[in-house]
């Protein structure tokens, strides 16, 4: 619980009672938090929407952020912008502020840099506001995209869980009465109830631990390598989701290099915000050949992630010395892809969900009523 500062709980002596009221009634007032509320990237949206829309209205900085604190609902938000405030009224730019704060990454408070050194601050702003926007957009796309059928998968392990584990075990019993042999697939079915009632607790357990593992190791580099290739090997998800992150890279890109940002300090920014491995491996050589002297297109074209056409396009771009735009305009063309995949994937993966779902409860259905048909059949002859 971080909001008891244990300094804050003086020494409580027997011989003195005011002192053990003064520490309770300071208990007592200290906000007790369970859970810290971070900045997050909606809250980044509004505060660079907030923000950008005041600068452009004539507002100082000082006066924006004073309003924008006012309008926080919570205290870690308020207390989060009045420390830039604070910092901006003790000499630092908006940017040396935003970098004492540790809620903003080195591709934020660098770009506002570059936006106060050219004098387009409320310009940047925005350009980060709509980064944010549309991250926020696509994840919610994406959300909203497996969501039905994670519930429906869902469903269907529980459905076919409860059936194995009581309603197979039932038929079994009754079977065991009329004797003789059973129909092939029921005994199939009674075999995998009977092995999943032996072993439900340690597959339980087992299932726990790998998912606990794999959590304490979600920042392993093997970890991230193996989890972009599997993605990758999913049908449509896995073009969804490097559609995304390849959008995310490509909009960063537009915003620093139309920011006059060098195209190897851009790279260095961008590769300390990506966690996406096949992105992030291929962040680092190309800032090595682009010093060395190699044109962009050269150094992606070195890397199978980024498609012929991308480097193509990233090509003509240095050629016209246009690089900002080329990269906005692929952000934009991976993220219309994106949606269309999504599209794609709420239109045929529900009704596959449901149908599967459908074959494997009437597969144990059949299974379990085969044996009654021949009973019926036995003793109708």
């Amino acid at each position: 619980m971080s909001g008891i500062n244990i300094k804050d709980i003086r020494p409580v002596k027997e011989s003195s009672q005011k002192e053990m009221i003064w520490s309770l009634e300071k208990i007592l007032e200290t906000d007790i938090k369970l859970f810290s509320q971070k900045f997050n990237d909606k809250n980044k949206e509004a505060f660079y929407l907030e923000l950008s829309t005041l600068l452009v209205a004539g507002l100082d900085i000082k006066s924006a952020l004073e309003l924008i604190e006012e309008e926080q609902l919570k205290k870690e938000h308020e207390s989060i912008i009045k420390e830039i405030k604070e910092n901006l009224i003790n000499g630092d730019s908006l940017w040396e502020a935003m970098q004492k704060s540790s809620h903003f990454t080195p591709y934020e408070y660098f770009s506002v840099q570059i936006g106060e050194e050219t004098g387009k601050l409320d310009i940047v702003l925005n350009q980060l506001y709509q980064y944010f926007n549309t991250k926020l957009k696509q994840r919610r796309q994406f959300v909203s995209a497996l969501s039905y059928p994670v519930i429906i998968l869902i469903t269907s392990i529980g459905a076919v869980s409860f059936m194995l584990l009581f309603i197979v075990p039932m038929f079994s019993d009754v079977f065991k009465r009329f004797g003789g042999e059973l129909p092939y697939l029921t005994r199939i079915i009674i075999k995998i109830s009977l092995m999943i009632q032996s072993n439900f607790i340690f597959f339980f357990v087992l299932a726990g631990v790998v998912a606990l593992y794999l959590y304490l190791n979600r920042d392993e580099i093997w970890m991230k390598k193996y989890a972009a290739k599997l993605i990758w090997y999913i049908p449509v998800v896995g073009k969804i989701v490097y559609s995304i992150q390849l959008a995310r890279f490509c909009s960063s890109m537009s915003l620093l290099l139309s920011s006059k940002v060098p195209i190897i300090r851009s790279i260095n920014l961008i590769s300390q915000m990506v966690t996406f491995y096949p992105i992030q491996t291929t962040l680092e050589e190309m800032a090595k050949d682009v010093m060395n002297g190699e044109s962009l297109h050269v150094g992606m074209s070195k890397h199978k992630i980024y498609s012929k056409r991308m480097v193509s396009l990233i090509k003509v771009g240095e050629e016209v010395n246009r690089l900002d735009t080329f990269f906005e305009k692929l952000s934009k063309q991976f993220g219309t892809d994106a949606e269309h995949q999504t599209s794609l994937l709420n239109t045929f993966l529900e009704p596959a969900m449901i149908i599967f779902l459908g074959l494997v409860v009437g597969f144990i259905l059949l299974a379990m009523y085969l044996p009654m048909f021949e009973i019926s059949t036995s003793i109708g002859g």
